[in-house]
């Protein structure tokens, strides 16, 4: 039997279980440079055990709807921040923990110039550009040690 997982609008208040939600909305925190500029202060908590935060640079392959969702990952070391170096929307799926074992998931679609970051630790799924292939700034741990587990799901889910 496969379950049929419907894309939900990606907002900070659906996503906050999973992590935050950067982008632009609402009032700016403080206008800089001039008054040129609305600064939208800190909004993604970075969180690492150990090691640093270093920024890399992901491209990925373009994906499409409906995509079978195979397998998802999580960072127990630290947060993993997509901020898309493009004006499209990308997938975003996440799930919940139940001891170990990824329940639960959810699939969201982004708007373009939202960016998000995973807490430590949230399952989710691979980088799933909708468009065209994606160029991504990805903000995570850089460190010693595994930090990354994955989980192949034997369900089958069929994101729509």
């Amino acid at each position: 039997m496969t379950i049929h997982l419907k894309l939900e609008k990606l907002s900070a208040v659906s996503f906050e279980p999973y992590g935050d939600l950067l982008d632009a909305s609402g009032a700016p925190d403080k206008i800089i440079n001039r008054g040129k500029c609305g600064r939208y202060h800190d909004r993604a908590h970075l969180d690492f055990s150990d090691g640093r935060a270093g920024i890399s640079i992901f491209k990925g392959e373009m994906e499409s709807l409906p995509l079978k969702l195979k397998m998802v990952e999580r960072h127990p070391k630290g947060s993993q921040a997509f901020v898309p170096m493009s004006a499209n929307s990308f997938l975003v799926v996440v799930c919940q923990d139940d001891n170990g074992i990824p329940v639960d998931p959810k699939a969201f679609l982004t708007e373009p110039g939202q960016a998000i970051n995973f807490h430590r630790g949230i399952w989710h799924g691979v980088l799933a550009p909708l468009s065209e292939t994606g160029l991504f700034a990805v903000i995570d741990r850089i460190g010693e040690g595994t930090n990354l587990e994955e989980y192949w799901f034997e369900q089958d889910y069929l994101i729509e």
